[in-house]
């Protein structure tokens, strides 16, 4: 929210000051609170811009305290923040001040989402390499014990992945607190901490004294799960007689997270056994076992399991895979849980370059259907990353068949994460499929969309030419795109008018000069002009990249044809709007729609928000202290 007005702090100020380039900035900051998920989203991927704008100090000294304070939203704002993170050291100062970034993924790594704390302590990790020896101890050692120790079992579960990163440099009285805190959690009260600390047992394993991997190791592995690193170490005669026994146990043991811990080093213990007779110790004493877990009433242990057994095709072979593994892939194609479905489409090339896919095209469509359907948008959203992978396994005819109307259907999905992601596959299945099957196929059906009612579908038709233009080519960009785009230059709202104004010159590479001459520019000039700021911005810009295009061609361009007048100007686009000029909710909804690498042009400043009330404007001074971020009553 924007902060209350104050003598000397509104834009007009820090215009005295010559500084008008941090309004955009403020901007972003300000949406960091904004009621909308989209531009707070929007605002958090482009945290290095704002603190490369405050500078390092204050980046230090209000950004992160501000960030620590407010770690309470959607999980894709916080997954974006948690990535955002690991990538800020050179932004607050370097290595001497890394330290300063562990409070804000400290309680990131303590959220309930999973994929949040994953991100998380992803960043932490390579944020750990970048401390001292003697600030490691000083500041990231205690960040890790306090999550070991924490009351909730996401802490826990998330410190699981830091031991290793900071045990190494550690000294020997810190390393055997470290074990100490790795043992504990091993034999946590909690199933899902004791299933963390088995993923990284192996990992840690790496890191330890050989003594230690004896005395401490070895004896957790027998009550958790299997390591290849172990096995590598003990060698094959152990294995065979100790660890394979052992495995047998995890693989059916009482609880269901240490069956999945088990699940999930499948694959991992089959490659590193000894290749002589690797394929009869699989066959007679791990797959039994593994058929027992396809129909095991924990989802949690099925989809570990889906997740690596399609790799036991590569070690068994074609005949073992077509009698003994089939059976289990179609079953779990058939399971209830999306997640164990999703885990045996996403690792279908393992099977393809033993058996081929088409033995599984009949239980893979209703899955896929499925998945496609999911209400979880993240399901939705995994199931279209690996589109282009099927519909090259499975053949254009069969995908015109079965799986374009997903891809279309995609494209108007409610969440845009999924409607962005739609657009994005579209381009790599013509990569794929070629121009001559999108001109016929996939073309045709997003041009349609051009006069949908819902004017996000109008806009999704940009999104799509955008990403289509250049995998079609100049002909298809041409003739059938073209037409459409300057069409659409008339419509009634201004969101489409920008992005038609942003497509022109997305595309203005690929058309040659006629086209930009006689059809492209005179549209351009007319958006010049239009009565919305957002849409004679970016028509100037459009101008200018056409401009400079046909100079490059060395096509005569006039003075007079090059941008001019205030809406050409930058700095005139970061003032304060006039009492007649559009504001309030419909700009906010306007500019939360800008892609992300144009937010700080396109989100600039704040006007009178008619829905809330009272004027409010944002304030920012570049010497002393960041926005409020609260509304004036």
């Amino acid at each position: 929210m924007a902060g209350a007005a104050g003598p000397g702090t509104g834009p007009g100020a820090a215009g005295g000051d010559g500084d008008d380039s941090l309004y955009p900035i403020a901007v972003l900051i300000d949406e960091l609170r904004n009621e909308d998920v989209q531009l707070r989203l929007n605002s958090i991927k482009k945290l290095s811009t704002i603190a490369l704008a405050l500078g390092v100090e204050r980046t230090r000294t209000e950004l992160l305290p501000f960030l620590t304070d407010t770690i309470y939203d959607e999980d894709e704002v916080l997954l974006a923040l948690a990535e955002q993170l690991g990538n800020f050291t050179g932004l607050v100062g370097g290595p001497d001040f890394a330290h300063c970034l562990l409070p804000p993924l400290e309680s990131l790594a303590t959220v309930e989402e999973t994929v949040v704390r994953d991100k998380a302590v992803e960043s932490l990790r390579q944020i750990s390499q970048e401390h001292t020896p003697v600030a490691l101890e000083a500041h990231f050692v205690p960040l890790v014990k306090r999550l070991a120790s924490g009351d909730w079992f996401t802490s826990r579960t998330s410190a699981c992945g830091l031991f290793s990163v900071c045990y190494p440099r550690a000294s020997n009285a810190v390393k055997a607190e470290i074990r100490q805190h790795f043992r504990s959690l091993c034999s946590d009260d909690t199933p899902m901490v004791r299933r963390a600390a088995a993923s990284k047992l192996g990992e840690f394993a790496k890191v330890l004294e050989l003594d230690s991997v004896k005395s401490e190791i070895v004896p957790l592995f027998t009550n958790l799960a299997s390591d290849e690193q172990l096995q590598k170490a003990v060698g094959p005669k152990i294995t065979l007689h100790d660890l394979i026994p052992a495995f047998q146990n995890l693989l059916k043991d009482c609880e269901a997270e240490v069956r999945a811990a088990a699940a999930h080093k499948v694959k991992e213990l089959c490659e590193n056994l000894p290749t002589e007779g690797r394929e009869t110790i699989i066959m007679n004493q791990i797959l039994p076992y593994v058929k027992e877990l396809v129909s095991d009433t924990n989802q949690h242990v099925k989809s570990a399991l889906a997740s690596v057994i399609m790799g036991l095709s590569t070690i068994l072979g074609k005949e073992n895979t077509i009698e003994h593994l089939l059976p289990l892939f179609l079953a779990q194609l058939k399971d209830e849980c999306p997640e164990v479905r999703l885990n045996i489409i996403s690792n279908l090339d393992c099977v393809n370059e033993v058996i081929g896919i088409r033995q599984l095209s009949q239980s893979l469509l209703p899955a896929i259907v499925e998945l496609a359907e999911d209400a979880k948008w993240r399901v939705r959203l995994a199931i279209i990353e690996y589109m282009p992978l099927l519909a090259g396994q499975l053949g254009v005819e069969f995908f015109d068949e079965k799986l374009n109307s997903l891809c279309m259907a995609w494209l108007v999905d409610h969440v845009y994460a999924i409607r962005e992601a739609a657009t994005n596959n579209l381009m790599k299945l013509v990569q794929k499929f070629g121009t001559e099957w999108a001109q016929n196929t996939i073309v045709p059906k997003v041009l349609v969309m051009a006069n949908d009612p819902n004017y996000l579908h109008r806009m999704t038709t940009l999104f799509c030419i955008n990403a289509l233009s250049e995998a079609c080519g100049q002909e298809i960009t041409t003739k059938q795109m073209l037409p459409i785009v300057l069409k659409m230059a008339g419509d009634q709202v201004a969101n489409v008018r920008f992005n038609v104004a942003k497509s022109l010159q997305k595309i203005g590479p690929i058309l040659d000069t006629d086209a930009l001459q006689e059809e492209v520019k005179p549209v351009l000039q007319k958006l010049g002009q239009d009565e919305d700021m957002d849409v004679k911005y970016f028509a100037q810009e459009a101008i200018s990249a056409v401009a400079q295009r046909l100079r490059k061609l060395d096509f005569p361009v006039k003075d007079s044809e090059e941008p001019s007048g205030p809406g050409a100007d930058k700095n005139h686009f970061l003032r304060p709007r006039g009492p007649g000029e559009d504001t309030g909710k419909a700009h906010r909804e306007r500019a939360a729609r800008v892609a992300p690498e144009e937010a700080v042009g396109a989100a600039r400043f704040r006007g009178t928000d008619v829905a809330k009330g009272p004027a409010y404007q944002l304030h920012v001074h570049t010497e002393t202290h960041l926005p409020n971020w609260k509304l004036q009553n």
